[in-house]
C-alpha cells in the first residue's frame, strides 16, 4: 500500500477558510437562483469535494448533473486550447437555469469551451461557480459570477485536486513544492 508523499508545503487555503467560504457561496447562489429552475453541473473529477459540499450549502431544490472532460496532463500543459469532453449531461437542461461548477479556473480555455458546450443545450441562463481562479494565468476573457478565492500562480492540490491522481483527499488546498516534485517526477 503506498503513502501520499509530502510533496506539497503549508496549507494555502485552510480547511476552515474553504468551509467558511462555501457557506458564503451557498448563501449567494441561494439568494441569485431563488424562484429558479436551477441545475447544477460538476466538472469532475476536481471539483467533486467542492461541489458536494457547495450543493449542502444551497438552501433551495435543485437538480444535480456531471461533465467529465480531459483538458490537460501535468506533464504538457494545455496552451492550445484543447479540450475533450469525456462524458455529457445525462439530463436535459433546455430552458433550465444553470450553473456550471469548476474547481479551477487558470487558463479560462476550458471553461470557455464548457460554455459553448452547454449554449448548445439552450439552457435558459448559464453562469459560473469556482472555487478558484488564477486571473493572472488568464488566456481568454470568461465570466466568473461566483469565485472562492483568487490564487497566484501555483500548482494546487488537496479538496478534490490532484497531482498524479495523489492528493485529492487532503482537506484543505496545498502548494506543490516544486523541488519535491521534480525528485519524485520521472520525466
Amino acid at each position: 500500500m503506498r503513502t501520499m508523499e509530502p510533496v506539497f508545503g503549508r496549507p494555502l487555503i485552510t480547511q476552515e477558510q474553504i468551509r467558511a467560504r462555501v457557506r458564503e457561496l451557498g448563501k449567494e447562489i441561494t439568494t441569485a437562483y431563488r424562484q429558479k429552475d436551477l441545475v447544477m453541473i460538476g466538472v469532475l473529477k476536481g471539483t467533486f469535494a467542492f461541489f458536494a459540499d457547495l450543493v449542502r450549502a444551497i438552501r433551495l431544490p435543485l437538480h444535480v448533473d456531471f461533465l467529465v472532460v480531459k483538458s490537460r496532463s501535468v506533464r504538457k500543459p494545455a496552451k492550445s486550447g484543447k479540450v475533450k469532453l469525456v462524458s455529457d449531461l445525462s439530463d436535459d437542461i433546455r430552458d433550465r437555469d444553470v450553473l456550471l461548477v469548476e474547481d479551477i479556473v487558470d487558463s479560462g480555455l476550458t471553461v470557455q469551451y464548457l460554455s459553448r458546450v452547454l449554449a448548445k443545450h439552450r439552457p435558459r441562463s448559464l453562469e459560473i461557480c469556482t472555487l478558484l481562479s488564477k486571473p493572472s494565468r488568464r488566456q481568454v476573457d470568461v465570466d466568473l459570477r461566483f469565485v472562492g478565492f483568487e490564487i497566484p500562480d501555483q500548482y494546487v492540490v488537496g479538496y478534490g485536486m490532484d497531482y498524479h491522481q495523489q492528493y485529492r483527499n487532503l482537506p484543505y488546498l496545498a502548494v506543490l513544492d516544486p523541488h519535491l516534485v521534480q525528485k519524485q517526477d520521472p520525466r
